[in-house]
């Protein structure tokens, strides 16, 4: 060791952002067992690094007991009393044995050493980095596909894109640049791993900031996202403001802003409706594109009951029932759907519409009036989604 080493340690730490204490610290401790390994005692030592000069001294050490049972890790009180007189049961007597040629030793150890905890710095560093961006959205460029996941290269690190993370009809070339949702940061052995998501939810709520300036800055709010990726989703929003359009917004002129996330998640269809903190109204927009005659609510079991237009009833459902399951996740209510011809028979079946009305505890009534007044209030999406509708149909 000598003075140049210190200097390195010292650009290490300037670079590295490694305090030069924990790194004289490791090599200490790594040359502790160099010094075991290597001249095969069991004697306890303690090395000690000069910070000014690095010069290295190597010291035995004997503890001071009442009764010797090793003589090569022990010492009488009686022996100790004679070197100093103020030794006392369970001091420690130590005695410089550094050893002329332990300076290769050193050598070959520090580096071990500082390699190994600059890795581990690193290590560190990007772990708080990327545990800090969990639930944000990044770039990344695919790098190599193994047993089905992804691996996406972020520069400092790579990150997984495990299967079940992944939109089924996508598919992903080497070099392409894609946009992923930060799920998970663990620590492991061998660095960070990042768990990465092109299906979570939080990913189209990330998209809709980078695209609506009404939304990153706060004017216009995401109050809740539900989601069958590749698919379809369901956003509702809500603004404060009543000079704000906040679907207008996030759809953009001409459906541009709205168009590009949709582009960026390969054709995934995106309805976006206005939250409202009346459940009833919520529940009816949620069901966009259909119309909705009446809804009866049972607080609680958290349901809903929604009367449709006879020809509105598979629009209302959706295919496979995707447009009443996204509504039921965007909303939180449980909702079972039915005609107006499917009502008027319950209704008779069951003893009039009081019986109805009745039949939940907090049952309550109903949108129709509300209808009559604005026959578009669940038709947020505007004319590009009828568009889109018609093209279904």
């Amino acid at each position: 060791m000598n003075k140049e080493f210190i200097s390195a340690l010292k650009e290490i730490e300037k670079e590295k952002g490694i305090s030069i204490d924990i790194l004289i610290e490791a090599l200490e401790a790594a040359l502790i067992s160099a010094y075991k390994k290597n001249f095969s005692t069991p004697q306890s030592v303690r090395v000690v690094i000069d910070k000014d000069l690095g010069s290295i001294q190597v010291f035995a050490q004997k503890f001071i007991v009442e009764e010797v049972n090793d003589d090569r890790l022990e010492v009488s009180l009686e022996e100790a009393k004679i070197i100093d007189s103020s030794y006392d049961i369970g001091d420690v007597i130590e005695n410089e044995v550094t050893p002329r040629d332990f300076g290769r030793i050193a050598a070959q150890t520090a580096k071990q050493v500082v390699v190994q905890r600059i890795r581990e710095a690193e290590r560190n560093i990007i772990f708080e980095e990327f545990s800090n961006r969990e639930s944000d959205i990044i770039t990344g460029v695919v790098q190599r596909i193994e047993n089905g996941n992804i691996f996406i290269d972020f520069g400092k690190t790579e990150g997984m894109l495990p299967v079940a993370e992944q939109i089924s009809k996508e598919r992903y070339t080497t070099g392409e640049r894609i946009k992923v949702y930060i799920v998970e940061v663990k620590k492991t052995n061998k660095g960070p791993q990042i768990i990465i998501s092109r299906t979570h939810p939080g990913l189209i709520k990330r998209l809709f900031e980078l695209e609506v300036p009404e939304i990153h800055d706060g004017t216009v709010e995401i109050k809740s996202v539900s989601r069958e990726p590749g698919a379809r989703s369901k956003v509702a929003v809500y603004s404060e403001s009543d000079a704000i359009d906040a679907v207008g917004s996030c759809v953009g002129p001409k459906g541009a802003r709205v168009q590009r996330i949709v582009d960026e998640l390969a054709g995934e269809k995106i309805d976006i409706v206005n939250w409202d903190e009346d459940p009833k109204v919520f529940v009816a927009n949620a069901l966009s594109p259909s119309k909705v005659v009446e809804i009866f609510l049972e607080d609680g079991n958290n349901a809903a009951r929604v009367v449709v237009p006879d020809n509105q009833l598979s629009l209302a459902i959706g295919k496979e029932g995707q447009n009443v399951r996204l509504a039921a996740k965007l909303t939180g209510w449980k909702i079972d759907i039915k005609s107006e011809t499917q009502m008027e028979q319950y209704i008779e079946e069951h003893g009039g519409e009081d019986a109805f009305q009745s039949e939940g505890s907090e049952f309550t009534m109903r949108l129709a009036a509300l209808m009559q007044e604005d026959e578009d209030i669940i038709d947020v999406f505007g004319e590009l989604e009828e568009e889109n509708l018609e093209n279904e149909e």
